[in-house]
């Protein structure tokens, strides 16, 4: 890396598609960018990465290649593999420390940190997550199509991941993972369309080489099934934001406007750190988008200037 390039136009804490693409388009407006990243994205315990036109199938390591490798084409964007400790200052001149003991100084910030996954406390859950058991069926709904699935869910979305699932089959059965109960009505709904519930706690997922073939209840109902697709709880991928005073939803999510811009002047965010959309695709065109939003602050600030 340039050490002497100490400070910078935008640093970037997070390397996944919507920090990526960021990078990208404030290359290419000849932005000095520094992307840090932990390396340790959410997304790599799947094999492929769908629903991107040009990307479909592509694995997360290869999607992050490729685009590294394009983003070399605009020398102002470096990279590091290191995590973000603290950051201090101010709009146009924040300070940002590192577990390698760096330190860097850039005017704008982007968190495009996503979000990481709680324990579910399922067993054998963590043995199929990414080969047979997924959490989003817009990434992977094709390739568990017409299966036997388990969808395990809350009580307060049961319905709506019924509605869902429907789609991709009609073999499934619900499993409620939390301690709310189902309403009345809703129970009635399911049974009209002939959708088997179970509010039984989970024993664990029975699995070989990574799939599924049961999903076990407590008492000892056994429901054969060759897929899952389960409610995953979710927390933002760093509480830096939070401590900095940014606002954040009960989740961690960063509260942002339509430009990415949070509640702290100078610091914007995107991608699954700052929506409930996650898909790569959509990450990818909010990191874009707020990178357009902090170009044009930047612009301006040093058209002011003059």
């Amino acid at each position: 890396m340039n050490k002497a390039l100490s400070k910078y136009d935008v640093v970037i804490v997070g390397g996944g598609p919507a920090g990526l693409n960021a990078a990208l388009v404030l290359g290419r407006a000849r932005k000095n960018v520094l992307v840090i990243d932990d390396q340790k994205p959410r997304n790599w315990v799947t094999r492929e990465t769908h629903g991107f036109l040009t990307r479909d199938g592509v694995s997360p390591r290869e999607f992050r290649r490729i685009a590294k490798e394009e983003i070399a084409a605009y020398p102002s964007v470096q990279f590091t593999s290191d995590t973000v400790t603290e950051i201090t200052g101010h709009d146009g001149e924040f300070v940002v420390k590192t577990v390698e003991g760096e330190t860097y100084i850039s005017k704008k910030i982007l968190f495009a940190v996503g979000k990481k996954d709680l324990p579910l406390n399922i067993t054998g859950l963590s043995e199929v997550y990414g080969k047979s058991a997924f959490v989003c069926p817009y990434c992977d709904g094709w390739e568990l199509r017409n299966r036997q699935l388990v969808i395990i869910t809350s009580a307060n979305h049961a319905l709506h991941m019924a509605k869902l699932i429907s789609g991709w089959t009609s073999h499934y059965t619900l499993c409620i993972h939390d301690e709310n109960s189902i309403e009345v009505e809703v129970k009635q709904e399911l049974s009209r369309h002939g959708v088997q519930l179970y509010e039984t706690p989970i024993q664990s997922i029975r699995s070989e080489e990574g799939m599924v073939s049961a999903v076990e209840l407590s008492d000892g109902t056994m429901i054969p099934c060759t897929g899952v697709f389960f409610q995953p709880k979710l927390h933002t991928g760093s509480d830096i934001p939070k401590a900095m005073g940014c606002e954040v939803t009960e989740t961690g999510t960063i509260l942002v406007d339509s430009q990415g811009k949070t509640s702290v002047s100078g610091v914007f965010s995107a991608g699954d750190a700052a929506s409930e959309l996650y898909q790569a695709i959509t990450a990818a065109s909010l990191g874009a988008l707020t990178a357009v939003s902090i170009n044009n602050e930047l612009n301006v600030e040093g058209w002011n200037l003059n």
